[in-house]
């Protein structure tokens, strides 16, 4: 005690200098314990984020998919989709300034001319008891090869009609709605079955007073989504319109799969409205934000074209597009397989950007906006799209290059115009937003 005292007494800071290094120690072993259990918590969160590649046999299979089909020896190496979805924006274009002055080119109408007619009416063939009239027909494998060919013909183009006391031809309208379609020349159509979007109406402020007064803007809806539109506050007036939209509404829908349904608006436009002469089409979940008119100019006329539609904002290669729809279960595979063997037997290839000869950009088409002049190689391409989609899947993007490079095999003297722009082209006329429901895959 003496000690300690006199200690204390000739150096009375040295107790306190003690205690603090004592609660020091302790600080710094508690400092140490943070970083320790700090450090061991980023290493989990890199494990868990990078880890499996790391560890895993297959990581280059991780970033490329080597497809089994091959070209002529040649595999095909797909690269998979990354997680992080990524960010496609619209591009400059030069749009004219106004409709004032516009006036379709002279010569502009100086396509292949050849004359068309559509088979309306189907017999029940003679001993048949399972025959059941279809939208799209019984086409054969030998009509469906003569078919495209761009000559005088009467070919299978949807809206068949059965023996008489069976069914209707479905996708049925109202008279009036017929009546007002048979006027229109120039038409702007989309579509919405199964309430499976919303309605998406065009910015006004964009489009002029001319093709308000001379471009038809029909929007083709069934019942349940005409009654799911009503309860959003969307109800068509006195006249049928939702703003610029006039509705019409389809009875008896042709398929049970509302996406080839979704078909018949958008590629036979030139059946529905039988005296238009120009159309655009839609998807339901674009907002159209310029006007119909310098559309068509820009599109068609600058460019000497009778049909017009964007590559797709990523895939080129059917092989790609094959594998990303059976990835998603965009479709059933079995049915996607057997389509695309028949594509490949009948010389569909490998899409080579490298090639100065590919006659297109891209072989994948990002489908959701389309301008026609409904010339006779623009109405006999539509109507080939459509009978590939009835005959096969609804996944149209599969049938776009097939459909393109065997009517232009077919008819080598017999040019066919089409302007395959870029994506950012169409995001620059048409904005694209969510859709409010992705019904289900089809298992047929």
């Amino acid at each position: 005690m003496t000690f300690l005292k006199h200690s204390t007494e000739l150096f009375p800071n040295s107790y306190r200098a003690v205690s603090r290094g004592k609660r020091f120690g302790g600080f710094c072993k508690l400092r140490f314990l943070q970083w320790v259990f700090l450090l061991a918590a980023l290493f989990l969160t890199y494990f868990a984020t990078f880890g499996v590649n790391i560890f895993s046999h297959g990581d280059l299979d991780s970033r490329v998919l080597l497809l089994r089909e091959v070209h002529h020896g040649t595999p095909i190496v797909v690269k998979q989709p990354s997680k992080h979805r990524k960010q496609y924006h619209p591009c400059e274009i030069r749009l004219l300034d106004s409709v004032n002055g516009l006036v379709e080119p002279k010569d502009f109408t100086n396509f292949t001319q050849f004359s068309l007619d559509y088979i309306e009416k189907e017999d029940k063939p003679f001993r048949s008891n399972n025959f059941e009239p279809r939208f799209g027909g019984h086409q054969t494998i030998q009509e469906r090869e003569k078919s495209f060919y761009a000559a005088n013909q009467t070919l299978h183009c949807g809206f068949v009609k059965g023996p008489p006391g069976l069914s209707s031809t479905l996708f049925d309208l109202d008279e009036n709605d017929k009546a007002y379609m048979n006027t229109c020349v120039i038409v702007v159509s989309s579509c919405i079955f199964g309430s499976t979007d919303y309605l998406r109406r065009p910015d006004r402020r964009m489009i002029s007073e001319y093709s308000k007064k001379n471009v038809c803007f029909v929007m083709f809806v069934d019942k349940q989504t005409l009654s799911t539109l009503s309860s959003d506050g969307n109800i068509p007036n006195d006249r049928g319109y939702m703003g610029l939209w006039r509705i019409v509404v389809v009875r008896n829908l042709p398929y049970k799969d509302m996406r080839k349904t979704g078909k018949v608006p958008k590629f036979l436009a030139h059946r529905l409205f039988p005296s238009s002469r120009y159309s655009i089409w839609l998807d339901s979940k674009l907002r159209l934000i310029a006007d119909p008119m310098l559309i068509i100019e820009y599109f068609l006329w600058r460019t000497r074209s009778e049909y017009a539609i964007s590559n797709h904002y990523e895939r080129h290669c059917v092989w790609e597009e094959v594998l990303r729809n059976k990835r998603l279960n965009k479709y059933n595979h079995t049915a996607i397989d057997e389509q695309f063997a028949v594509y490949q037997s009948d010389g569909l290839t490998v899409f080579d950007p490298e090639d100065p000869n590919t006659p297109l950009p891209s072989y994948v088409p990002e489908g959701s906006f389309i301008i026609r002049a409904h010339t006779p190689m623009s109405n006999l391409f539509s109507c080939l799209w459509f009978n590939e989609v009835d005959r096969f899947t609804s996944r149209d993007q599969l049938s776009f290059a097939y459909t393109y490079l065997k009517l232009r095999r077919m008819n080598p003297d017999k040019p066919f115009h089409l302007n395959m722009f870029k994506d950012c082209e169409r995001r620059a006329t048409a904005k694209t937003l969510k859709h409010r429901l992705l019904s289900s895959p089809s298992t047929t």
